[in-house]
């Protein structure tokens, strides 16, 4: 496997590392000066290690006898390679946009499952113009948030971009361009918990939340069971995706 993305991603690498050479004024020819202290198969290596494990730079950095700041940028090079290669989901079938993934949900007539989750963060240094928007409604913390979305399995198919914490569910859904590409796309199904409510009139019901709740006080006992039944019913479906994220959280 190591070996693999090593051919695969290594020429990629190397031709991004070169342009950025060449794009400025230089006063000596590529390829002079200092080498790299860290080859390409170790900077992947690392890469791997921090992102599967959560090892911190610090760690790393004492691991390959290099300075952090070498640890940091050479994460920073590798992890959009490894973004940019998407992730296969079958023979022959890669995903790497929202795009791919809700195309290859409509053709193959499974159900996706979506959900938010938020990662606290340092607060914003002072005087930052967007300080305030860090600020999660429901953690009350300073925070981003991703947006995850899942098979019915729990198989991890698209995880974003963050974004602040105040930004709300739906709103992120929109921004990514999931709406517009479930109500211009193939029928499909797309659970999601009550922080999503709304979007279902907006993808023709192709997003699924838990039912709306039609007494709010005096609710016949007949209603109250076929209620829960329904949350429940709904709950159990969408489960997978808090799987996933568990998955994602230990991971990184």
């Amino acid at each position: 496997m190591i070996a693999e993305l090593v051919a695969e991603l290594g020429p990629l690498w190397h031709e991004r590392h070169q342009d950025k050479l060449a794009s400025r004024p230089r006063k000596r020819a590529v390829g002079a000066g200092a080498k790299h202290r860290l080859v390409f198969v170790d900077r992947l290596l690392a890469a791997l290690v921090h992102l599967r494990h959560g090892a911190t730079h610090d760690v790393l950095a004492c691991w390959f006898d290099v300075d952090r700041s070498i640890i940091t940028r050479a994460i920073g090079e590798v992890r959009p390679l490894l973004a940019e290669r998407g992730r296969t989901v079958s023979p022959g079938v890669r995903l790497r946009t929202l795009t791919e993934v809700v195309d290859h949900l409509g053709a193959s007539g499974k159900t996706g499952i979506i959900d938010g989750t938020e990662i606290r963060v340092r607060r914003p240094a002072a005087g930052r113009k967007d300080r305030d928007k860090f600020i999660s409604g429901k953690s009350k913390q300073n925070a981003v948030k991703t947006m995850v979305l899942t098979d019915a399995d729990g198989r991890m198919l698209f995880c974003s971009p963050t974004r602040p914490g105040s930004c709300a569910d739906p709103t992120h859904a929109r921004q990514l361009g999931l709406v517009g590409l479930l109500a211009n796309g193939p029928a499909m199904e797309i659970l999601a918990d009550a922080g999503y409510q709304g979007l279902g009139a907006q993808t023709g019901g192709r997003v699924i939340t838990p039912p709306h709740r039609k007494f709010k006080q005096n609710a016949p006992d007949w209603y109250e069971e076929m209620h829960e039944r329904q949350r429940k019913a709904h709950s159990s479906r969408r489960i997978r995706v808090e799987h996933g994220i568990a998955h994602l959280t230990r991971c990184f």
